[in-house]
């Protein structure tokens, strides 16, 4: 008895774990090569919030990285990951991905995740920079713009370069998704 118990709660549970597999965001499939070598993996942030903001060494808004570093410290142990995507799709990036961080180490003293120098723009841009564009028409326009990823993996915002990573608009729409 206890055996079709079993059998009948197993193909009770089945179509649930596979409706909920089907049903997990894109998010969570997409990597990027990370700055200190190996892969940053997206489904090792599942049920975080995540800003992802691709960067540039030599922009105007470069100083925004000590307002990055300050989110990240700020909520960081309620969950939140800030991810830079270094980025020169508009020519002001350094070199190479170890100038990137010498430069991010001497100047803000970033301890948040990056990636390699990523392109974030036009048809060879990195695949989450495709997902953003076709779910909501969003692609960075400048160096800088903010795409806040909920703790379901979905897009809950986007932000233009002046926007600041400590705004109320960003920080009231992280804070429902922290723990």
């Amino acid at each position: 008895m206890n055996a079709i118990r079993i059998a009948a709660l197993t193909l009770f549970l089945m179509p649930s774990i596979t409706l909920a597999q089907e049903t997990r965001s894109p998010f969570y499939s997409f990597s990027f090569p990370s700055a200190d070598g190996g892969t940053l993996e997206m489904s090792d942030w599942q049920g975080r919030p995540v800003l992802v903001v691709n960067t540039a060494s030599r922009c105007g808004f470069t100083p925004q990285y000590d307002a990055l570093q300050e989110v990240y410290d700020q909520y960081s142990a309620q969950g939140m990951v800030v991810l830079a995507v270094p980025s020169d799709d508009f020519g002001q990036e350094l070199s190479d991905v170890d100038a990137v961080k010498e430069f991010c180490e001497v100047n803000f003293d970033l301890t948040l995740p990056m990636t390699d120098i990523t392109v974030v723009t036009g048809e060879n841009a990195h695949e989450f920079y495709q997902w953003v564009k076709s779910e909501t028409g969003f692609s960075p326009r400048w160096n800088f713009n903010k795409i806040l990823i909920s703790d379901a993996g979905e897009i809950a915002g986007t932000w233009a370069s002046s926007v600041s990573p400590t705004s109320a608009k960003i920080v009231d729409s992280v804070r429902p998704f922290l723990h």
